[in-house]
């Protein structure tokens, strides 16, 4: 079947309307720029990177000339004693993410909406976005304080209520609630951002209809409040999803101790241990490659549950 002339040749009237429309918008491809140029260094080219994952991959042969071993190294992650724990504890966190996390910027976001007095309602949110400033060292060195045995705040008061001192920093019992309050005191008041910002674009007229009905402020934002930016939450959530089983690998080998490996050991730990420390570049290239391949899964499957349920969605 011969293509005609008018089918691979480009059309001069559309080309023109590109350039034209480039030209209009060019400030805000420029302002865009950024973005795509982080984006595309940062996220995209180093996807080249995951070949080693195919490879027995030898620093001094480069990418190109290592000798490929075709799914070895997957096989070799799967036949691991240690796999299946470490699967468990990355979803134990993630979940408890989800669960813990993700519910308390809505209600932090739904209590600052409710204080009328516009400077008191300024001062405390500077104080809820704190703690987002600071880093994970701090936040964890804070909680040490806190908690150890010698002097901490916390078992001096249980033992001045006639309480037994708890060992909250080497008992892996404690481990990882003490990990989901950590990322709920330094994320949640920052999070609060964006659910703000929707119910501030909530019509005044429906609140001042509700009030004439009778309806008190907890019927308001039952009615009114949460299925206005009910569309906010679910993309957030969405996109909490793709990015809480990439757990912060800073936060985890702080709070991680040789008493609390067990239920505190995931596969950013694992990569640094086996793939830093040790040089097991393709190894922990194929333990990175599941990761992300689990966390698309259920981008996935988060959105498609919620455009099957009558929502938008990321895409």
């Amino acid at each position: 079947m011969e293509l005609s002339a008018s089918t691979v040749a480009p059309n001069p009237k559309r080309t023109s309307r590109w350039k034209k429309r480039v030209l209009r918008n060019r400030y805000i491809y420029l302002m865009i720029l950024p973005g795509l140029l982080y984006f595309a260094l940062f996220k995209y080219l180093p996807m080249w990177g995951l070949l080693i994952s195919f490879q027995e991959y030898v620093p001094t042969k480069g990418v190109m000339n290592s000798p490929w071993v075709g799914f070895r190294q997957f096989h070799r992650l799967f036949s691991d004693p240690d796999f299946w724990n470490l699967f468990r504890n990355t979803l134990a966190l993630f979940f408890l993410n989800i669960v813990f996390y993700t519910p308390m910027p809505i209600v932090l976001a739904l209590m600052l909406n409710e204080v009328g007095r516009t400077a008191f309602k300024r001062i405390v949110q500077t104080i809820v976005y704190i703690p987002h400033f600071l880093s994970w060292v701090i936040v964890v060195s804070i909680t040490f304080v806190m908690l150890t045995l010698d002097g901490g705040i916390v078992n001096d008061m249980l033992q001045y209520f006639g309480f037994h001192e708890i060992n909250f920093l080497l008992d892996s019992a404690y481990a990882r609630p003490i990990y989901v309050i950590q990322a709920i005191w330094r994320e949640a008041g920052w999070g609060t951002i964006v659910y703000l910002a929707a119910i501030s674009a909530i019509d005044p007229g429906l609140y001042e209809a509700a009030r004439m009905d009778g309806a008190g402020r907890l019927r308001q934002i039952w009615h009114i409040t949460l299925p206005a930016i009910r569309s906010v939450v679910i993309v957030l959530l969405i996109l909490r999803i793709g990015s809480v089983i990439d757990h912060s690998f800073e936060h985890v080998y702080l709070v991680i101790n040789s008493m609390n490996r067990q239920v505190m050991d995931i596969f950013d730990t694992y990569v640094y241990t086996a793939g830093v420390q040790q040089g097991q570049y393709s190894y922990t290239t194929a333990v990175g490659f599941f990761k992300s391949f689990i966390g698309l899964l259920l981008v996935m499957l988060s959105n498609w549950l919620a455009r099957k349920f009558g929502e938008e969605g990321v895409y």
